[in-house]
């Protein structure tokens, strides 16, 4: 290092840096157990994990780990998710009725051959129009 101050200063940048990254660390880990329990489909269970993340993400805002706001979006998904989650347990499935059969006629042959006459009629429209244009000129 170039001066003791500096010296100093990477010293304590050193032990700031391990610090947060506890913090972190244990941030992240609260938050994917968080969403492994609102996928796991057990609300209470899931209640209890997202309360832990929210506080975790408190935490880490205000000992200046994370940006106030990183946090709150972080907790604003959360809850999205468990939200979603808890409503779509509590909501009955409706189930849609049964699909008509289709029939047994090829619709996609039969539209393609009119298709294909539309398309032979215009050309040879279009060539007669051409040879009558020339006959015309001369």
């Amino acid at each position: 290092m170039a001066t003791r101050s500096a010296a100093k200063a990477h010293r304590q940048s050193v032990k700031r840096r391990l610090r947060n990254r506890v913090v972190k660390s244990a941030t992240k880990t609260a938050i994917k157990r968080a969403n492994e329990s609102i996928a796991g489909g057990d609300p209470a269970v899931a209640r209890e994990a997202v309360r832990d993340a929210i506080s975790t993400l408190d935490r880490a805002a205000r000992k200046g780990v994370l940006h106030p706001n990183n946090a709150g979006r972080h907790k604003s998904r959360l809850l999205l998710r468990y939200n979603a989650s808890v409503a779509a347990l509590q909501t009955p499935v409706i189930e849609r009725p049964a699909r008509k059969e289709k029939s047994s006629r090829p619709k996609a042959a039969a539209s393609k051959a009119a298709a294909s006459k539309t398309a032979k009629k215009a050309k040879t429209e279009k060539t007669t129009t051409r040879a009558s244009a020339k006959k015309a000129k001369k």
